[in-house]
């Protein structure tokens, strides 16, 4: 990935995973313009890099992000951060229509924008007494990075709006109830267990096939006629079937070997509209 110069990141790789860290700690990671340049650039390139199969954001120390760095003067969400040519800030990002899966190592407090950029992502793992919340409503302000939309769709229009009209706080062991996290899990292995799942996208799956699933998904949750989304993943299931690593990944199982996946990142397919 070269050096970009970041301030508020850290960024590791390691045999097809990226390692992304959120660096504020003796801020609890709290999020400025500039981690947001910082986290958009740096998604967007290990997104381009055909040798990063999935990617893991977590913060340094305690918490994972405990929001927007608030500012007593107002500028808090209204304030714009130097080195715009770094490129767009995350929240410009679509993550559902990138190729690699994100992952989110949400190892302690996550409040505000901490929460809703990690819902963004494909895969969240919680510290079980972390701190969660969608305080915006306490703030005066508005939920925002689509969490209106996406909330709804995860966890029912009741439970959703509890939680974002009364902006309280919940733990991560509530969050996993709802439907919000996959699993909770002491702090101390959050991190470990998040990196294990991404370990096991990138050394046992298939390229295309990711990005066509995880694409396809999240086209499909939109997607108002039940039958035609049918017909488009038929369509993709017979295109990828044909591809030589369908042939690599029967070979691999039935000879008892890690697959060696030749296919790309981004496949030379692209479904009907």
């Amino acid at each position: 990935m070269g050096d970009p110069g970041y301030q508020l990141l850290l960024v590791e790789q390691d045999r097809g995973v990226a390692l992304v860290t959120l660096n504020r700690p003796e801020q609890m990671n709290a999020f400025t313009p500039r981690m947001g340049l910082e986290l958009g650039h740096a998604l967007s390139t290990l997104d381009a890099d055909d040798g990063v199969r999935a990617i893991v954001v977590t913060g340094a120390g305690k918490a994972f992000c405990a929001g927007a760095a608030l500012d007593p003067e107002g500028s808090t969400f209204t304030a714009t951060a130097s080195g715009e040519e770094m490129g767009p800030p995350a929240s410009s990002l679509s993550p559902w229509t990138m190729a690699t899966p994100i992952l989110a190592a949400i190892n302690g407090h996550a409040v505000g924008v901490g929460l809703t950029y990690a819902l963004l992502w494909d895969i969240r793992l919680v510290a079980e007494e972390a701190k969660l919340g969608f305080v915006f409503t306490r703030r005066g302000i508005l939920p925002e990075a689509n969490s209106l939309w996406l909330l709804s769709r995860a966890m029912g229009s009741s439970r959703s709006l509890e939680l974002l009209l009364t902006g309280r706080t919940f733990s991560g062991a509530e969050a996993a109830e709802l439907g919000l996290a996959s699993r909770a899990l002491p702090a101390a292995e959050v991190l470990d267990a998040t990196l294990a799942v991404a370990r096991d996208i990138a050394d046992n799956t298939a390229p295309a096939a990711v990005t066509l699933t995880k694409q396809l998904f999240y086209r499909f949750m939109t997607e108002g006629d039940r039958d035609h989304a049918r017909h488009v993943e038929r369509e993709a299931f017979s295109w990828s079937v044909g591809q030589p690593d369908a042939g690599e990944g029967m070979r691999s199982f039935l000879e008892r070997r890690p697959p060696v996946w030749g296919d790309p990142k981004r496949p030379d397919y692209s479904p009907e509209p």
